[in-house]
């Protein structure tokens, strides 16, 4: 099979590719073209996923197909956008059908769910991975990024942490769990849900806002830094998982609340006055800390301990000492 009749079959077809109303040209051309609306701004971001990397190699290429799209639909969320396109850059040892059938089908149904339309990229040979650059659109100056916070400020989530990073040895075979457990946590990790509509609902409220990719502490770092100010965080606080817990324990789970990533769950800072309004409306919101003056991020257990971990999250590459 050729590249070209690869693409034809697997990705122009798709209902996904059908392009949008901020779509000028899609899939065909050289270039798409994208026509955003008069006062909007574009969003973009690109994640690339290798395999034995960010996946295991040998996995279900539908759950694969979802995840590839997951992650870099999240980054749109993280910046208050809604949804317009994407491309995909795939590189594939070889051209195998029944593989390609599974993948097109979750990226397809991932990309429905998250309103975002194919509209070009690139296939070549080679070990497997795949690039994915999204677009969004978002009002000119209400864009969410992780420079806003001030002190007196609420650090909050948009959901629970740690189950992507306790499903991982599910993941890998390391271990076996019963079906009640390991499901919920499988499912965070091969189909995260970008909190799109809630990034959204955060434009003009939240003063600093990123979706929590590499764990939360070390997410947070990013916050405190590019907001000079310093982050609180209460562990008692941070929101149940009753299957991570089950799986794993109540300090692992603590531990992996802090610092497993591909949560994609939003974490950012918030006036008070905004709080009843969201949490009205996000019950699965969960106030988790506060902004202080400082620099960094701290952890603190009931009695106000600092039990802050050296490790704070994934790092692609490890400094040499």
């Amino acid at each position: 099979m050729g590249e070209f009749e690869l693409i034809r079959r697997y990705f122009a077809s798709a209902a996904c590719a059908a392009g949008g109303e901020a779509v000028a040209l899609g899939i065909g051309d050289d270039c798409a073209l994208l026509a955003p609306p008069a006062g909007e701004q574009l969003a973009i971001s690109t994640d690339t996923l290798v395999a034995g990397v960010h996946f295991p190699a040998v996995c279900d290429p539908f759950l694969l197909g979802q995840r590839a799209l997951a992650v870099s639909a999240s980054d749109l969320a993280a910046m208050g956008a809604s949804s317009v396109a994407f491309t995909l850059a795939l590189t594939l040892p070889d051209a195998d059908p029944a593989w390609l059938e599974g993948f097109a089908r979750g990226l397809n149904q991932k990309a429905q769910e998250c309103a975002l339309a194919l509209i070009g990229g690139d296939t070549t040979r080679g070990p497997l991975s795949m690039t994915v650059t999204v677009f969004g659109t978002v009002p000119a100056g209400l864009a969410l990024t992780r420079s806003g916070a001030r002190p007196g400020e609420l650090l909050c989530v948009g959901g629970v942490l740690g189950e992507a990073g306790g499903a991982l040895p599910l993941v890998l075979g390391e271990r076996q769990a019963d079906a009640a457990v390991a499901e919920p946590l499988l499912a965070r990790y091969w189909s995260p849900q970008p909190q799109l509509a809630l990034g959204q609902a955060l434009r003009g409220k939240a003063s600093a806002a990123l979706d929590v990719s590499d764990g939360l502490l070390a997410d947070c770092s990013h916050i405190a830094r590019a907001s000079s100010v310093a982050l609180v965080i209460e562990a008692e606080r941070l929101p149940a998982s009753a299957p991570l817990e089950a799986l794993l324990g109540a300090q692992r789970a603590l531990q992996l609340k802090l610092g497993a990533g591909d949560d994609y769950v939003l974490a950012f800072t918030l006036p008070p006055e905004h709080l009843p309004e969201l949490s009205s409306n996000w019950p699965q919101l969960h106030v988790v800390g506060r902004v202080e003056a400082g620099s960094g991020v701290r952890v603190l257990d009931a009695k106000g301990v600092d039990i802050t971990p050296r490790q704070g999250g994934y790092l692609h590459f490890m400094e040499s000492p």
